[in-house]
């Protein structure tokens, strides 16, 4: 399958195969010495049929195995005699093997492909700015009630006793552009091994491209945060609190503001970070300006290290909302709010390939989108992913190169039909409580 780029080849099939192609997985198998594979469920099969099932409405094991009976994808499958004789079983018991040996380390290698195989076509996010923008931000999952699961991730526990479900805490990075994510840091979110999100942030950002810009909410806004973006020469702007601009600019809380500033660690962040160097200081602006929003004035309180106009740091700032939905659409849509795996190592290998399959329909509106001249942001990331979903069994099917490119640009100009409506307000209703009816008796307790 020969692909030229994310802008002619977008589907999710087609962004698979030319980010991950076959080379890569036989050098794989050549680097760790093992023997070609002789089954159905190869490592780049699974691989795709993971992926597949994240992107299904369903999301279930059962649907990416039926299209592997089916024979899809053709370009997919090893020549076996199941296949053949069409004779391969629709028990969801061979894919679970086979995805139990997949190599954690390939998922990540994977996921990794993938992002930068679609980050390569992304422009900057202001004119001469010369640097990549990611907003992040962080979230919880929920994990199933396994003794291996809450042992690694233990439930919420308060006055009342410990909760039933693990929950796992997890910070991503998005680009402010395309929307694309890289792979998320995750850890436990309770317990005595517990992980904060500043901590997983400092992670994330270790991952992002060189020099890219960090977008934040006051919650990241802390100086362990953002000293550590800036040694590792990341620059940041980051939403403040107001105690902490009032420690920033001595005391004062102007409406409008440009200050430079040295910001050095107060004896809280001392306390909690013993390991900050004695000199640690972090030079940059204090910015404050009040903004209109929704017809309401907000005072917005900024802290960058970048040395750009203050309406451009304010505008950057203005993109941090679009990761509220791009985390919506990694929780809903590719079914990343709650993990059904039961071990500590198929965590890690869905909550990579979720992100991977996220990118996958990201990639499909990137594409999209610039054929039809619009911001990415402006297609729905649902509607998107019911176009991919109807189009790759004709994809799969495609007997020619030119039919598969029919049936790709067909999918593409469906997908730039589907942008979001444009609603300067939302509409007001009055809150209401509307009660449920229960036609049956509540269980008594013995």
């Amino acid at each position: 399958m020969s692909v030229a780029g994310p802008q002619t080849a977008a589907e999710a099939l087609a962004i698979f195969g030319a980010a991950v192609p076959p080379e890569f997985f036989q050098n794989l198998r050549k680097a760790s010495g093992k023997r070609a594979e002789g089954g159905v469920y190869t490592v780049e099969l699974t691989m795709w049929m993971m992926l597949r099932q994240r992107l299904d409405p369903k999301g279930t094991l059962s649907t990416t195995v039926q299209d592997v009976a089916e024979g899809r994808p053709q370009a997919l499958l090893p020549t076996h005699k199941r296949l053949t004789e069409g004779t391969l079983s629709s028990n969801t018991g061979g894919f679970c093997r086979a995805r139990r040996r997949v190599d954690q380390k390939v998922t990540i290698q994977v996921g990794d492909r993938i992002f930068n195989y679609l980050m390569a076509d992304v422009p900057e996010a202001l004119p001469g700015l010369g640097r990549r923008v990611f907003l992040l931000d962080g979230s919880s999952l929920d994990l199933p009630a396994t003794p291996e699961l809450r042992k690694a991730y233990p439930p919420a526990e308060n006055q009342y006793g410990v909760a039933h479900w693990p929950v796992v805490r997890i910070v991503v990075a998005h680009d402010v552009i395309s929307g694309f994510a890289m792979q998320p840091c995750w850890g436990p979110m309770y317990g005595p091994q517990r992980v904060s999100e500043q901590a997983l942030a400092a992670e994330g950002i270790g991952r992002l491209p060189a020099g890219s810009v960090v977008v934040i909410d006051r919650n990241f806004g802390v100086f362990s945060t953002v000293y550590d973006a800036d040694r590792r020469d990341y620059p940041v702007v980051v939403r403040l609190t107001n105690v902490r601009a009032r420690y920033l600019l001595r005391g004062r809380l102007p409406q409008r503001a440009d200050q430079q500033v040295d910001w050095k660690p107060s004896k809280w962040d001392r306390d909690h970070h013993p390991d900050l160097p004695a000199d640690a200081v972090v030079r940059g602006r204090v910015i404050a300006c009040p903004v209109i929003r929704r017809g309401q004035t907000v005072q917005l309180y900024l802290f960058t290290t970048l040395d750009l106009p203050l309406e451009q740091i304010v505008e950057l700032y203005g993109y941090r909302w679009n990761i509220e939905t791009d985390l919506r659409s990694l929780k809903q849509t590719v079914h990343l709010h709650s993990l059904t795996t039961r071990s500590v190592e198929m965590v890690a290998k869905e909550l990579v390939l979720a992100v991977a399959a996220y990118n996958l329909v990201r990639g499909t509106m990137y594409a999209a989108a610039r054929i039809a001249g619009i911001d990415p942001r402006q297609l729905s990331f649902s509607r998107v992913q019911d176009v991919v979903n109807a189009c790759l069994p004709s994809l799969a099917a495609a007997d020619s190169p030119e039919a598969y490119q029919r049936v790709l640009d067909r999918m593409l100009r469906r997908a730039a039909q589907c942008k979001l409506s444009r609603r300067p307000q939302r509409p007001s209703y009055p809150r209401a409580v509307w009660p449920r009816r229960n036609n049956f008796p509540k269980r008594k307790k013995p």
